[in-house]
């Protein structure tokens, strides 16, 4: 939804500045953890409708939140999560924890590769495949891997808008419309 992201752009960027300013790249994974958490606890009906209560405060929603939490959280999440149910702004918040991650993506040269393949990816094929995807799309990548048996064969390798489709239902979609033509 593109007014969410316009709301949760200027939030990320705030909270990004606050966590570069606070430590090095390490806390930048700790805090992108910590709003993921926080992202998913908003996206619960359960707490969504706790939070349209007019008699529970942001204070009151915001410590609910927080204890949800697996560890204590920055004071930057802290603060951030106080400002954003202040503003009366939950749903925004996995998008603002989605453009967290790609600012902290972009600070550290890396990205995700969504690798889908018609068949589940052991460790063994996973390490063989990511260096040659880091080289080809130069820079490192952390995998996410789907499982989609309508390709037959092969993968779909998706890094950002970048896709390298290796599937044989490409090839076979690809013949198909030579054939056609």
């Amino acid at each position: 939804m593109a007014e969410l992201a316009t709301v949760a752009r200027p939030y990320a960027e705030a909270m990004f500045q606050a966590a570069r300013g606070a430590a090095a790249s390490g806390s930048l994974d700790d805090i992108a953890q910590q709003l993921d958490a926080l992202a998913a606890v908003a996206r619960d009906p359960e707490l969504r409708q706790l939070a349209g209560d007019p008699q529970l405060g942001a204070e009151q929603l915001g410590a609910v939140m927080l204890s949800t939490l697996p560890q204590a959280p920055a004071d930057a999440v802290r603060n951030l999560l106080q400002v954003v149910l202040e503003n009366h702004r939950l749903a925004a918040l996995p998008a603002i924890a989605e453009q967290f991650h790609r600012l902290k993506d972009d600070a550290q040269q890396c990205a995700e590769v969504v690798i889908t393949s018609a068949f589940a990816l052991d460790q063994r094929q996973l390490g063989e495949l990511l260096p040659t995807l880091e080289r080809r799309f130069a820079r490192r990548l952390y995998a996410r891997v789907e499982v989609d048996p309508a390709l037959i064969g092969g993968v779909r390798v998706a890094v950002g808008d970048e896709v390298l489709d290796a599937s044989v239902r490409a090839r076979l979609d690809a013949m198909r419309n030579a054939l056609t033509a």
